[in-house]
């Protein structure tokens, strides 16, 4: 659907089903073609929106897929896994909430437990709130959640995620657009995103002489459960209107980025890049 999309609201952290429209995540389009065959992902938020439709994809390449989600987001974990399933893969779930370091560390046990190891990790979570108009506004609770789901954990989540990780492995973190043009509403989330940016060059840097590949991938507008739950309604109206395309994107055009960075067929000589999936708005 391309915008406006009718005005809507929900509270932190939203919920697909309440989504009026309710995104496209990929079930009845992606087509996979064994490019993943094998392999065993964790991805964090992994419930709803991109993480749906990376998890949907990476289930029909031939992935079996850990879904880490807040506790709160059960329904939508479990509709996330159930496609995973359909696709005849292994979903695990993995509750938690990864501000905290020791949650972290039990998510990524859980997913190496039910997996039986780990050979792709997708750093998704992440949190922004934009019902406000200056820096005036950013509360403290809403600078740690915002710093401590997007930054914090990608860290714990990667420390602990490390030791299971051999060479051919990969790491994708979720950038963002507001990266390279941040909104003044989204003053925190988009410092937090330039920094995954510095993060993902830093660990492929450290991490290429294991074998490990380290990219992100910087997503645009795209019409999400954290849009209702973060942004004011009548913005809504015109999510997306301002990339060159004209319009917000569906999570399920964000799946093939990840699926080419997690292939080691595709993507074995890329590593410490950003892949830009934005509707046209530069990434550099």
């Amino acid at each position: 659907m391309t915008p406006p999309f009718p005005a809507q609201q929900q509270e932190p952290p939203g919920l697909t089903g309440r989504m009026d429209p309710v995104p496209d995540h990929g079930e009845t389009s992606y087509v996979g073609r064994s490019r993943l065959e094998g392999r065993r992902a964790l991805i964090t938020g992994g419930d709803s929106g991109i993480g749906r439709a990376v998890a949907i994809a990476f289930a029909r390449e031939g992935a079996d897929v850990a879904i880490g989600y807040l506790p709160e987001e059960q329904e939508d974990a479990e509709a996330t896994a159930a496609l995973v399933r359909e696709a005849g893969r292994t979903a695990v779930l993995v509750p938690g909430d990864l501000r905290d370091e020791t949650v972290c560390h039990e998510v990524v046990a859980g997913a190496v437990d039910g997996l039986g190891g780990l050979d792709v990790l997708v750093n998704n979570a992440g949190f922004q709130m934009a019902r406000r108009e200056s820096v005036a506004d950013v509360t403290t609770d809403d600078l740690d959640r915002v710093m401590k789901t997007n930054l914090y954990a990608l860290v714990w989540v990667t420390q602990a995620a490390l030791p299971h990780l051999e060479a051919g492995a990969s790491i994708i973190n979720v950038s963002s657009i507001q990266a390279y043009q941040p909104s003044t509403s989204l003053l925190d989330y988009a410092s937090t995103k330039a920094a995954i940016n510095n993060m993902t060059v830093n660990l492929a840097a450290e991490l290429g002489p294991r074998g490990i590949r380290v990219n992100a991938v910087a997503p645009g507008p795209i019409w999400t459960p954290l849009q209702p739950a973060t942004q004011p309604p009548e913005k809504l109206e015109t999510f997306g209107e301002d990339t060159p395309l004209g319009r917000a994107g569906q999570p399920a055009e964000t799946a093939g980025a990840f699926v080419f960075l997690a292939s080691e067929r595709e993507a074995s000589y890329v590593s410490a890049t950003v892949l830009g999936v934005t509707g046209g708005k530069p990434v550099f």
